[in-house]
């Protein structure tokens, strides 16, 4: 997959003049999930042309795979070296061993020095069909016109379905591993497998990790380990849903020697999570907090934008804000601590150091 979205925006090299014009308009991003870009409202034609060139169709000259291959390489080499980074894929692989899940994004250099253009092309006819894609649009125009650049950019092209799914992850038995990477500092993430995309119980998790170790300073994780007794400068907790599972981690980085504690004072606030439910205030303060959260990331128009379309996508809906804030005022603390029961029990640990 990183070899694939290193190679797509070159991929459109083959295909004709306009699309260094078009580029030259817009700021186009593309990442594993999405293909976006960012233009004025005048030139959204010309975006939206781009993304279908680089969608349907790019080429991928094998005259320019082995210098991408040495770039995707180095990424990689600069990837290990960052254990930060790398004890969070490590993690996921344990947890989800034996699955599709356990596999780190950035592939092996082995594996990457046999893929060519043929390859490329493969994947993207098995993995880009149409049933999988949503177009999405925000910006200054009318309803009437975002559909009438959609049709003519998309709408020829031919209807493809997905041949193949995912076999849902395997139960796997909780681990305790330690790693010596002779670092500076220890790295550990503590973590479990938690809900998919389409179940309930994942907005009252997502309320739960916010609580727990959310981007605030008044974080229950930040409170004890961080400002209390000071021994992480980095601490953090994170729910990531995928379509059948999910993943919760904790991840802080200490002085070798604080290590233990660190763990301790974590395991102290999971275990209050699961046995003592929420004050009414508690609650009410959390619910503000996650609320004005949410708030603030809608009024960034591109991730408002890519938050709908993955919503469409994976729910056949878009809710308003206001029924998301509904949906978080409704939570009550017993559903908080019966899903941090179900998934703060039993947590695996890795640790580097």
């Amino acid at each position: 997959m990183e070899f694939f979205t290193y190679r797509l925006p070159n991929g459109i090299r083959g295909i004709h003049r306009q699309v260094k014009s078009n580029v030259a308009h817009c700021a186009l991003v593309i990442n594993a999930g999405t293909i976006h870009a960012t233009t004025l409202r005048g030139d959204f034609p010309r975006a939206a042309e781009l993304i279908a060139d680089v969608a349907f169709r790019s080429t991928f000259p094998e005259r320019e795979l082995e210098r991408e291959k040495e770039v995707i390489a180095d990424e990689i080499n600069t990837y290990k070296d960052s254990p930060a980074d790398l004890i969070y894929d490590t993690f996921e692989d344990m947890l989800f061993a034996g699955s599709e899940l356990g596999h780190n994004i950035l592939g092996r250099k082995n594996a990457l020095a046999r893929y060519d253009g043929e390859a490329i092309r493969a994947f993207t006819g098995r993995t880009h069909t149409t049933d999988q894609m949503v177009f999405s649009s925000i910006g200054n125009f009318s309803a009437k016109t975002a559909e009438a650049v959609a049709a003519r950019y998309f709408a020829g092209q031919a209807a493809s379905a997905r041949g193949f799914g995912r076999v849902a992850p395997a139960p796997c038995a909780a681990f305790e591993k330690t790693v010596v990477k002779h670092t500076h500092q220890t790295h550990c993430i503590i973590g479990n497998r938690a809900y998919g995309i389409g179940e309930e119980k994942r907005l009252p998790l997502a309320l739960l990790i916010n609580i727990l170790g959310g981007p605030c300073a008044n974080s229950l994780l930040n409170v004890v380990v961080r400002e209390k007794n000071g021994l992480s400068y980095n601490i953090e907790a994170s729910y990531t849903p995928y379509s059948d599972s999910g993943i919760v981690a904790i991840y802080f980085s200490s002085e070798n020697g604080n290590t233990a504690q660190c763990i301790d004072l974590i395991e102290g606030e999971l275990h209050r999570l699961r046995t003592t439910p929420l004050t009414a205030r508690q609650l009410s303060m959390a619910k503000k907090q996650f609320i004005a959260q949410l708030a603030i990331s809608s009024e960034s128009n591109e991730g408002y934008m890519l938050g709908a379309g993955k919503s469409f996508l994976t729910h056949d809906d878009v809710d308003t804000m206001e029924q998301v804030y509904a949906k978080v005022r409704a939570l009550t603390a017993a559903q908080l601590t019966e899903v941090a029961e179900e998934v703060f029990s039993g947590m695996s640990r890795l640790i580097y150091k």
